[in-house]
């Protein structure tokens, strides 16, 4: 059990952004590219798991001044560090011979996705601003990552609108941060002596304001209605607006957002708005083309 905390297994729903060009292609019931794409979802997320172990050794002493995160297995005492340097290197090895299986341009984006977030435990998390933008950037590659892998083109309308999303959910991070150092009077982060609670409500708000102009703007571009054969796409913001005014509650009313992925998968308000989301699309996108029903 502590081996499966340290890869953090529940983190790789993050790697699932690899089928999104997939979906929107409406080739999600193409079983090759299906298959293909689930051999990079592995190549992704055993790669991450490397990341995750090399950062939390590098964040030994630190993660034992938080809360929550002193019961991380090395911070904990459970893993040596020796062995946290074995499990290391073998999810690298394992990752890479996967990625290189899927094909080289795909193991190269991946190869970036890796330094990159290296660099960042190693130092480039400590600065402010530039540790959201890389989280973002993050999300950007594994949508590249799963276009290629694909074999599908990626609309610049869909990787500006993963940017702006994963750089609000980051930015959300950062306040709970900045909320326990002010709490408890521990830095959790070095980054975080760059904000304080009215910066980063002020880039909340603007950034939450973009996303929604954005998708508004991406669901009338007249490319996309071209390309899905509507122009009731916009009937989608709905969702979207829905889904971020939840996250903006949980951010200042329950001042709970230390962890994307734990709301992800216990929020049931933002569950159910994301379902109702892709239900729409899949509606809009798989089924015939004559979609008189609609017009």
């Amino acid at each position: 059990m502590k081996y499966i905390k340290l890869l953090r297994p529940a983190h790789w729903a993050k790697n699932t952004f690899l089928f999104i060009p997939l979906f929107f292609a409406g080739e999600i019931f193409n079983v090759a590219k299906v298959l293909e794409l689930l051999l990079a979802f592995m190549a992704f997320s055993i790669t991450a798991s490397s990341i995750y172990v090399i950062n939390d050794y590098q964040d030994i002493e630190a993660d034992r001044q938080h809360p929550v995160k002193c019961k991380r297995p090395l911070a904990s005492g459970e893993i040596s560090r020796p062995a946290g340097l074995i499990i290391f290197i073998g999810c690298l090895a394992v990752g890479g011979a996967l990625a290189w299986m899927v094909g080289a341009k795909f193991a190269f984006v991946l190869g970036i996705y890796f330094l990159m977030n290296l660099f960042y435990s190693f130092g480039l998390k400590n600065i402010s601003i530039l540790d959201i933008i890389i989280l973002a950037i993050g999300f950007v590659l594994r949508v590249k990552a799963g276009g290629i892998a694909g074999g599908i083109a990626i609309s610049e309308w869909l990787m500006v609108m993963i940017f702006l999303l994963a750089l609000f959910m980051a930015i959300a991070k950062r306040r709970d941060d900045v909320l326990i150092r002010l709490q408890s009077g521990q830095e959790m982060r070095k980054a975080a002596r760059g904000y304080n609670p009215d910066f980063l409500n002020v880039m909340l708000s603007l950034v939450s304001a973009v996303i929604i102009v954005c998708y508004l703007m991406y669901t009338m571009a007249p490319e996309t209605q071209v390309r899905f054969h509507t122009y009731r796409l916009y009937y989608t913001t709905l969702f979207v607006i829905g889904g971020l005014l939840r996250y903006l509650q949980i951010t200042y009313v329950e001042n709970n957002t230390g962890s994307p992925t734990k709301i992800l998968y216990k929020d049931r308000f933002i569950q159910l708005t994301i379902l109702l989301w892709v239900l729409s699309f899949y509606v809009l996108i798989y089924w015939p083309t004559n979609k008189v029903f609609f017009e």
